[in-house]
């Protein structure tokens, strides 16, 4: 008995000394390391020259700017801003007192070198008068008729009619005012006719812009739509006052509310566009730059590897690209920021919608 209690002690030090090595291995092990949490996009392919960005006016296609042939005293102006018109519809007329008058006068006047060449004509048979004066007297009858037919002509655009279908874009005057021949009196807006955006280009970009190329529209006032159109003019001359070359885009049909006088973000795709390719990545997937050169990261294997890159341009929220990169390959975007070349990196979740 007394030697079985001498050998416990023994075995109770070394069950001891085991559990004390043990825990001293597990306070050794190096704590297990977080990789970095990355998102990545896809290098794509995309026109090989920038868009051309600006803003303009929506207008009518075809705008007419309506007056009265004489000048007087407006009588009626029958339309407002915004009025839907027919054609053959009268919109205005002037006070015809003065032009009825100027109308009797050249008939009168008319009549008597017509009874004048009647009379000169008798008097020639009989040898009163030479040829001369009857060939003088048949001149003054043409004259005169030439003046009677100008007097009709006038007065029948004592009235302004409407040519066509369309809308009332702007009144430029008002009942009983006096106005002078070919003042404008009423802008209208052919409604069959489409819509345009007028625009300005400097010299940079005019000489990239030819007729045809392909267009994007944007409207404050209907924001979310986007709308589409070609090139269909473009200046041959600057303005002599802004310095810049008008264009003009024609839109393709829509049934959207479109008003004249809309501010219009334009993006013309030139066609130079279309020449060639290139690789565009996120802007954010940018990490370093200098100049032209640049760096990117890109996903190979669980691991980030560090790429130089060579820029083109910036084309709103991407970068195009000369060298570097091909098409497909998957840029680090998110994180990239913090990254090493060679690192292990984990991706993250893709991003969600909020849903209410």
């Amino acid at each position: 008995m007394p030697r079985l209690f001498s050998v416990l002690p023994p075995l109770l030090l070394s069950a001891s000394l085991l559990a004390i090595a043990g825990c001293n291995s597990n306070a050794d092990d190096p704590p297990p390391v977080e990789l970095s949490r990355v998102r990545t996009a896809p290098a794509v392919v995309g026109p090989a020259a920038p868009s051309i960005r600006t803003n303009g006016l929506l207008a009518n296609e075809d705008e007419i700017r309506l007056s009265f042939k004489v000048g007087g005293v407006i009588r009626r102006l029958s339309v407002t801003e915004g009025d839907q018109v027919r054609k053959g519809q009268k919109l205005a007329e002037i006070e015809q007192t003065e032009i009825d008058a100027q109308v009797e006068q050249a008939a009168q006047a008319h009549e008597k070198a017509r009874r004048d060449l009647e009379r000169g004509e008798r008097l020639y048979a009989d040898k009163v008068i030479s040829l001369e004066q009857l060939q003088d007297l048949r001149t003054q009858l043409a004259v005169n008729e030439a003046a009677l037919n100008s007097a009709k002509f006038n007065w029948s655009y004592a009235a302004i009619v409407a040519p066509h279908d369309g809308t009332v874009l702007r009144r430029l005057a008002e009942e009983r005012e006096l106005v002078q021949a070919g003042n404008p009196i009423l802008v209208l807006g052919a409604k069959d006719k489409g819509f345009i955006v007028r625009t300005g280009l400097a010299d940079r970009e005019i000489v990239q812009v030819k007729l045809g190329d392909e267009a994007q529209i944007r409207l404050d006032a209907l924001p979310g739509k986007t709308l589409t159109g070609k090139v269909t003019e473009v200046s041959g001359a600057s303005d002599t006052g802004s310095g810049m070359f008008g264009i003009e885009v024609s839109l393709d049909p829509t049934d959207l509310p479109l008003k004249s006088g809309l501010v219009a973000k334009l993006t013309i795709i030139p066609a130079t566009a279309k020449a060639g390719e290139r690789i565009y990545v996120p802007i954010g997937a940018i990490v370093e730059g200098d100049g032209r050169t640049a760096r990117v990261f890109v996903l190979e294997q669980n691991h980030a590897r560090r790429r130089e890159v060579d820029v083109a341009f910036i084309e709103g929220e991407t970068v195009a690209l000369n060298t570097g990169l091909k098409a497909g390959e998957q840029v680090i975007t998110d994180g990239a920021q913090y990254l090493e070349d060679g690192e292990e990196v984990t991706l993250a979740e893709p991003l969600t919608a909020n849903r209410e």
